[in-house]
C-alpha cells in the first residue's frame, strides 16, 4: 500500500531542460499576469510534449497502480502542480486522495459452468474459451447447482422510454440471460444507434443485483458487443480489481456474473426448446416478457483468491475571485495511469501509455498553467483530478464521485482529457457527449471562432460517453464532455491518414503506445488551447452548465442541485 509519507524518497532527477522551460514559465507568470490570448500562448508543442516524455519513459514503468511507477507518477504530478503554483485540494492540505483496491484472480482451472437438461448434466463449458465468471461479491467460493435460468432480453427498466422487460415476473433467486446493448431501431427510443448506459454491460449486472438475482449472464456477439470474444477473455481472464466494499464475502446477490459466447449461447437456449437469434430479436419489442428456460438449470462452481492494495488521485485547485462564485467549481480530469509491466511483445514489456494518457495529463498541466496566469480573472474556482486505477475500470474517478472534495452541485462542468490529437492538425475536434449538455455550444463557439467544426462521436454504437472518467462525473449529475481527435486532419493524404488509424488502433493498451514517427503535437496544441478558452469561459458564464432537458443524467443533477437549496 502506497503511504504518502513515502512518496518523496522515489523522487527522481529530470533532464536541465524540463527545469528550464519550468523556471522560464514561473518567470513569465511572476512577472505579470497574462491576458487570456498570453496565457493561451504558454501551451506550445515543447510545453505539451515535457510532461509526455516524462511520464511514458522507461524509468516510469508503465504507470500501474501500487507499484513504483505509480510512486514516480504521482511525485512528477505533484511537483508540477507545486511548480505552477496550484493550491492542494484535499482538506488535510495535500495533494493526495488514496482509495482501496481489491484484487481478484479466478482459479481457471477449477472454474465449473455446466448446463443441465431434466436434471442431467448435458453440457460442460470450458473456462476462457466458452465462458468467462467470477464471483460477484468477493466471496473465495461459489457452489451454485441446479438454478433456474430466466432470458430478460435487454434486462432494461427504462420508465421515460415506456420500457419494462421484466414486466413484474419474479426473478428473485434466479440466472438471469441478458441481451447486451440497447434497443437501436428507433432514433426516439433510447437514441437509435447511439449505445446508452442501459446498453452497458455493467447496467446489466447492476440490474441482476438490483433485482435479486442469483447470478446473471451476458451473451457476447460481436455486433452487440462492439468486440470479439477475446476482449472479454483477455479483460475478465487476469487479475481484475474493485474498489473495496465492506461486505468482506458477505455481500448481497448476485453470487456470480458472466459472459456466454454466441456458441455457449446457442447450446443455452437450443436445451429448453428455443433459437437464441429468434430471441434476440424478441427483445427489440416494447412487449418483449421474461422467459425461463424450461428443463434447464445451470451449476456454477467458482474459487477466487485476493489481494489488497491502495491507489491515489492527486487533486488541486487554483481559487477564483469572486467572493459569491470561488465555491463553485470546474474539474478537469485525466487518468494517470496505465497498464504497467506485462508479457513482452517483440521483446518489450512495458506499456508506456504516452497517447492513453500521458498525453491528457500533459494537457491538463498545461491548462492548469494557463489558468494560473490568469488566476485574478477567474470567478469559479478550478479543480484539477489526475484519477488512477482508470484501466481497472474507472476506479479512482469512481471512488472520487463516491468521497468528493467538493459538493457535486457545486460543480459546473467537467472536461474529461483521455488521449488527445497528436496527429497533426486537423479542421474538426469530435466531442463524446456532443449535444448532450451546455458545454457543447461553448466549445462549438471557440472552435468555430478558429473556423473549425465540432462533430458528434461517429461510432456512438461503441458508448465511448461509458469508458473513461467523464462518466463516473455524470453519474453524479456533473455535465461532463470527453474530447476526442478530429478525423478531418489538414495536408494529410488519404494513404497517410489510413497508415496513422492503423498505427492507432495497433498502439492501443500495447507496449507500442509510444512517442512515435506519426506524432505531430501542433493539433495537440491548437485542441489545448481551444479548450483552454471554452473552459476559461465556463468559469466566468453567468450560469452555471447544465444537461439538456431528459438526459438520462438531468435527474441526478436536479438531486443535487435541490440538496444546496
Amino acid at each position: 500500500m502506497l503511504c504518502k509519507d513515502t512518496l518523496n524518497q522515489s523522487l527522481p532527477m529530470y533532464r536541465i531542460q524540463s527545469l528550464l522551460i519550468l523556471l522560464v514559465l514561473l518567470f513569465v507568470s511572476a512577472c505579470q499576469e497574462s491576458s487570456v490570448e498570453d496565457a493561451a500562448k504558454l501551451i506550445t508543442e515543447q510545453s505539451l510534449l515535457e510532461p509526455i516524455e516524462v511520464l511514458s519513459s522507461d524509468e516510469f514503468e508503465g504507470r500501474a497502480p501500487a507499484t513504483r511507477g505509480e510512486v514516480l507518477t504521482l511525485n512528477y504530478i505533484i511537483e508540477q502542480f507545486q511548480s505552477i503554483g496550484i493550491e492542494p485540494g484535499m482538506e488535510d492540505g495535500s495533494f493526495l486522495q488514496e482509495f482501496p483496491l481489491l484484487g481478484q484472480q479466478v482459479d481457471g482451472q477449477s472454474a465449473r459452468f455446466n448446463i443441465r437438461h431434466n436434471g442431467n448434466v448435458v453440457d460442460e463449458l470450458e473456462y476462457r474459451t466458452e465462458f468467462m465468471a467470477w464471483p460477484s461479491n468477493e466471496a473465495e467460493q461459489v457452489q451454485i447447482e441446479n438454478a433456474e435460468v430466466v432470458y430478460v432480453g435487454y434486462g432494461i427498466q427504462a420508465p421515460e422510454f415506456d420500457w419494462d422487460d421484466y414486466k413484474g415476473a419474479d426473478v428473485e433467486g434466479k440466472i438471469l440471460v441478458y441481451k447486451n446493448s440497447d434497443p437501436s431501431y428507433d432514433p426516439d427510443i433510447f437514441e437509435g444507434d447511439s449505445r446508452l448506459y442501459y446498453g452497458r454491460w455493467s447496467y446489466k449486472f447492476e440490474k441482476a443485483e438490483e433485482m435479486g438475482a442469483l447470478g446473471a449472464i451476458i451473451i457476447h456477439t460481436t455486433p452487440t458487443a462492439g468486440y470479439g470474444w477475446s476482449i472479454v477473455e483477455n479483460s475478465w481472464g487476469r487479475e481484475r480489481f474493485a474498489l473495496q466494499s465492506e461486505d468482506n464475502g458477505n455481500g448481497p446477490v448476485p453470487e456470480f456474473n458472466s459472459w456466454l459466447t454466441s456458441e455457449s449461447s446457442e447450446s443455452l437456449f437450443s436445451y429448453a426448446g428455443m433459437d437464441l437469434h429468434e430471441q434476440l430479436d424478441a427483445a427489440a419489442s416494447r412487449d418483449f416478457e421474461p422467459v425461463t428456460l424450461n428443463g434447464v438449470t445451470i451449476d456454477v462452481n467458482l474459487s477466487a483468491t485476493y489481494s489488497d492494495m491502495a491507489s491515489n488521485n492527486v487533486v488541486g485547485k487554483i481559487t477564483g475571485s469572486d467572493p459569491d462564485l470561488q465555491n463553485e467549481y470546474m474539474i478537469f480530469s485525466a487518468h494517470h495511469d496505465h497498464l504497467g509491466i506485462t508479457n513482452p511483445v517483440d521483446g518489450d514489456s512495458i506499456n508506456n501509455g504516452a497517447l492513453d494518457n500521458a498525453a491528457g495529463v500533459s494537457a491538463v498541466l498545461n491548462v492548469a498553467n494557463a489558468l494560473k496566469n490568469v488566476e485574478s480573472k477567474m470567478k469559479r474556482s478550478a479543480l484539477f483530478v489526475l484519477v488512477g486505477a482508470e484501466e481497472m475500470g474507472l476506479l479512482g474517478s469512481q471512488y472520487w464521485a463516491a468521497n468528493p472534495t467538493v459538493h457535486p452541485g457545486k460543480v459546473t462542468a467537467n472536461l474529461n482529457l483521455d488521449g488527445m490529437q497528436v496527429y497533426g492538425l486537423s479542421n474538426d475536434v469530435v466531442l463524446v457527449g456532443y449535444g448532450r449538455n451546455t458545454i457543447t455550444d461553448v466549445i462549438k463557439k471557440y472552435a468555430e471562432e478558429e473556423g473549425r467544426v465540432v462533430k458528434p462521436d461517429p461510432e456512438p454504437g461503441q458508448g465511448y460517453f461509458y469508458r473513461s472518467d467523464h462518466f463516473s462525473f455524470a453519474k453524479i449529475g456533473i455535465p461532463a464532455i470527453f474530447p476526442n481527435r478530429g478525423r478531418d486532419y489538414v495536408g494529410k493524404s488519404e494513404a497517410e491518414i489510413a497508415a496513422i488509424d492503423s498505427a492507432n488502433a495497433a498502439n492501443y493498451h500495447a507496449p507500442s503506445d509510444k512517442i512515435n514517427e506519426f506524432w505531430d503535437l501542433e493539433g495537440m496544441e491548437k485542441d489545448t488551447r481551444l479548450f483552454f478558452r471554452s473552459a476559461f469561459h465556463i468559469i466566468n458564464a453567468d450560469e452555471m452548465m447544465k444537461w439538456e432537458e431528459n438526459d438520462e443524467f438531468e435527474a441526478a443533477r436536479l438531486q443535487y442541485l435541490r440538496e444546496l437549496e
